[in-house]
């Protein structure tokens, strides 16, 4: 099967309502939570990407079953610390950073040495930001150079801790937390602001945790060693994989698209509130709460010309996934000069996304200063592409092939964009959907 697709044809528009991938994040979350549950949980509309069956895949290599009825995942845990794992077991976590880091701190209290790897990609991604919280809680954890392969046995002897996470990285906050699970004492954390699903679903699991926030930190505190009860959950729509199909609505011609039932928590529309900033037509629709967090029906129309925008960099870590598109955005849409700044988590993700960002803007003949870690982009409104372009050597990053998607089918010009299989990673049906739409995709 070829590993790379052609598009020569902007998209023509459109007037669509549409359904994305399930939320990858509380996908990921919540099968590592029913997995320390007492009981028999059952997850419907699970993400069925590669991240997440990895997860599945995990759970079962530490002695967790689950069973698939339909559109449910049932999954049989045996409380805290109720993993039974092999001695010398290696879990593979593939592409997913996600469940590389919250795995090693579920596993701080079991007495089998466990290998973690991951592949090519994961392997270049920095594990040392979470080994050192998990080191303070007692466990025997060996890492080399900060990277991939980690070995860890856990202790029966665990302490809680007080941990200050400054990044602003949900993954560390939640590996704390998970960690403080099995931990006696109560475990505190003041963390950079995130994503907070961790906090709702722990709240929602009745699992004692208090949580008081100020402008830039949340302070957290996670009493441990409380058992809690399987859990029936429904996954709403991905808020990432929705701003592929938002962005490419703004930048097509005459279009609107409606998005249903997609997950509107506030620790992650930092992309919404940047658009509305430069003057998008976005708006929620059928708002409503689903065991703590807020879902909506989105609703977006093209847009013509926009306002560029100072992002203001307390936006970043709501935004973190979806700033290449917020960057096509800026350099394709406005006019004018757009200002962002503290981007170096950027290059921290499945690939330096931050220098490939800028290449890529260049490449279609948009302007791009670099200072560190800021740039500046200079607007070029109604670009209309005529060259050939091909996208490669982008590490078989995601957001980078569903992202020159969007570029290619409306700003015009003929594009080869290799690596189509990445989008196995967490959108699967991404390129289903962009067809459903009257994209012509070779």
């Amino acid at each position: 099967m070829p590993k790379h697709i052609y598009i020569n044809k902007k998209i023509s528009p459109y007037n669509k309502t549409i359904q994305v991938s399930s939320d990858k994040s509380l996908s990921i979350r919540t099968v590592l939570l029913a997995s320390q549950a007492v009981g028999i949980s059952k997850i419907s509309n699970l993400l069925e990407s590669e991240d997440v069956l990895n997860t599945l895949k995990t759970i079962k290599k530490l002695g967790i079953n689950y069973k698939k009825k339909k559109n449910c995942y049932e999954i049989y845990g045996f409380g805290l610390n109720g993993f039974n794992p092999k001695n010398n077991t290696v879990i593979n976590a593939g592409n997913s950073g996600t469940l590389g880091r919250l795995i090693l701190s579920l596993l701080i209290k079991t007495d089998k040495n466990i290998k973690l790897i991951g592949d090519k990609s994961l392997s270049k991604r920095d594990f040392s930001r979470v080994v050192k919280p998990l080191k303070l809680f007692g466990a025997n954890i060996k890492l080399k150079k900060n990277y991939l392969p980690v070995k860890i046995q856990g202790t029966e002897f665990l302490r809680p801790i007080n941990y200050v996470e400054h990044i602003g990285s949900a993954q560390i906050k939640t590996a704390c937390c998970f960690a403080a699970l099995n931990a006696p004492g109560t475990t505190f954390i003041r963390a950079r602001k995130s994503r907070n699903h961790t906090e709702l679903l722990f709240k929602y699991l009745k699992i004692p945790i208090k949580v008081k926030s100020n402008k830039k930190f949340d302070l957290i505190k996670v009493k441990g060693l409380h058992q809690y009860n399987a859990f029936n959950y429904s996954i709403p729509g991905d808020i990432s994989s929705s701003a592929f199909f938002i962005v490419l609505t703004l930048l097509s011609k005459n279009s609107e698209i409606t998005i249903r039932n997609v997950n509107v928590n506030e620790s992650r529309i930092g992309l919404i509130k940047i658009l509305k900033m430069m003057n998008c037509k976005i708006t929620f629709k059928n708002k409503r709460i689903y065991k703590g967090e807020k879902t909506a029906d989105i609703f977006v129309k093209s847009s013509k010309i926009l306002k560029p925008i100072n992002c203001p960099s307390s936006l970043n870590s709501s935004a973190i996934d979806e700033f290449l598109l917020i960057f096509l955005i800026a350099g394709a849409k406005t006019k004018g000069i757009s200002t962002f700044k503290a981007l170096g988590e950027l290059n921290k993700k499945e690939s330096p996304r931050l220098d490939i960002a800028i290449k890529f803007l260049r490449m279609i003949g948009i302007k791009v200063v670099r200072n560190i870690d800021d740039i500046k982009i200079y607007g070029k409104p109604k670009i209309d592409l005529k060259r050939n372009y091909h996208v490669k050597n982008f590490f078989k990053d995601h957001r980078i092939f569903m992202m020159s998607c969007i570029a290619a089918l409306t700003l015009g010009g003929n594009w080869k964009i290799n690596d189509k299989d990445s989008i196995n990673t967490s959108f699967p049906k991404f390129l289903n959907i962009l067809k459903n739409l009257g994209a012509n995709i070779n």
